[in-house]
C-alpha cells in the first residue's frame, strides 16, 4: 500500500471534514505559480498590511487579501505609497503583477476568478494561505473561506504524508505470532490447560496487526482481511508511528516485534482464550490459560 492508501483507511483522516484539512498543518496542495512547482499551504498567521481585493469566483463573490511579497514586482515597488494610487492604475497592477497567482488560485477554485474592484476590508474569518516554492514563502494571502472553496481545497489526497505532523501519530500495533486452522468441534471443546502446538514460530517471521486494518509483514503492508483462521497475537498493543508504518511500506522487510508477554486467542474480531507461550514435546505451543467470555 501507499502512504496515502494507507492515510484514506485510517477514521480519523478518512473522516476528516474539508475544513480540517485546509487547517492541517500537513495540508500542502500542488499548484503552479508560472512555470515553477509550489504548494499552497495554511498559515496560523493572520495577515495585517494587506491589499484587498474584490473578486468573483463564478458568481461567488470574494474578498482576496494580498500581502506584500517581491513576487509581485512593480506591486512591491509601490507598496508604501499604494494609498495614493489611483484605483484603477492599483487594480491594473493586480491584474498585470498577480497575473500568475490569479491563476493559481482560479485553478485551486477550479472556478473562473475575476476582478472587480477595492475591497473595503479584509473577511473576518477567512482562510490565511501561502504559496511556497522549496520550501520558502513565497506569496501570503487571505481568501473569504466559503463552502464551495473549503470543499475544492479540502481533499484528502492533498495531505503531505511526509510532514512530521502525520508522521509523528501514533497507531497501535499488535504482535501475530501465528495462525491456523481448528476444527469446529476442537474449538468448543477447548479449555484451560489446553495445549495448542504452533510449528510455524521460529520458520515463519512474525507480523503485526495495526489498528485492526492493515498486515504487516516481510511483504510490506496491505489490508488486514478475516481469513476464517485463528491467529495467536499479542494481549497488549503497543504504539507505532505512522512514519514507520509508511517506511515499511515503501521499503518491506521482516516486521520488527518484541516477543508478547500475554497472548490471546483470535478468531474473526473476537478473542476467544488468553494464554502463553510455551512448549510441548519439544515445539512451542500456545498455552490456554482462561476462555474469554463470549
Amino acid at each position: 500500500m501507499k502512504a496515502s492508501e494507507i492515510l484514506g483507511s485510517l477514521p480519523n483522516w478518512a473522516n476528516a471534514t474539508a475544513s480540517e484539512i485546509v487547517h492541517s498543518s500537513a495540508w500542502a496542495m500542488p499548484c503552479r505559480l508560472g512555470d515553477a512547482v509550489c504548494a499552497m499551504r495554511h498559515s496560523e498567521f493572520d495577515l495585517a498590511d494587506t491589499l484587498d481585493v474584490s473578486i468573483l469566483l463564478e458568481d461567488e463573490p470574494h474578498v482576496l487579501s494580498l500581502a506584500d511579497s517581491p513576487a509581485f514586482e512593480e506591486l512591491h515597488r509601490l507598496w508604501p505609497m499604494r494609498a495614493e494610487v489611483p484605483e484603477p492604475i492599483l487594480l491594473a497592477l493586480v491584474e498585470k503583477d498577480c497575473g500568475p497567482f490569479l491563476q493559481l488560485l482560479e485553478n485551486a477554485a477550479r472556478r473562473q476568478l475575476k476582478v472587480v474592484g477595492l475591497a473595503g476590508g479584509a473577511d473576518e474569518g477567512g482562510l490565511s494561505l501561502r504559496v511556497c516554492r522549496e520550501g520558502d514563502d513565497v506569496i501570503a494571502f487571505a481568501i473569504t473561506a466559503s463552502t464551495k472553496l473549503v470543499n475544492a481545497l479540502g481533499k484528502l489526497a492533498f495531505i503531505d504524508t511526509s510532514d512530521a505532523a502525520v508522521r509523528d501519530e501514533t497507531v497501535q500495533a499488535v504482535c501475530e505470532l501465528a495462525s491456523f486452522t481448528l476444527p469446529q468441534e476442537e474449538l468448543d471443546s477447548l479449555a484451560p490447560g489446553d495445549m495448542l502446538l504452533l510449528p510455524e514460530i521460529g520458520s515463519v517471521p512474525p507480523r503485526l496487526i495495526v489498528c485492526e486494518r492493515f498486515l504487516v509483514d516481510e511483504n510490506g503492508v496491505s489490508r488486514q482481511a478475516d481469513d476464517g483462521r485463528l491467529h495467536v497475537q499479542g494481549a497488549e498493543a503497543t504504539p507505532m508511528t505512522l512514519g514507520e508504518l509508511f517506511d515499511h511500506a515503501a521499503s518491506p522487510a521482516p516486521a520488527a516485534v518484541s516477543a508478547p508477554r500475554g497472548l490471546r486467542l483470535v478468531f474473526g474480531d473476537k478473542t476467544v482464550a488468553c494464554g502463553r507461550l510455551d512448549s510441548l514435546c519439544g515445539q512451542n505451543a500456545f498455552a490456554v490459560e482462561s476462555l474469554a467470555a463470549m
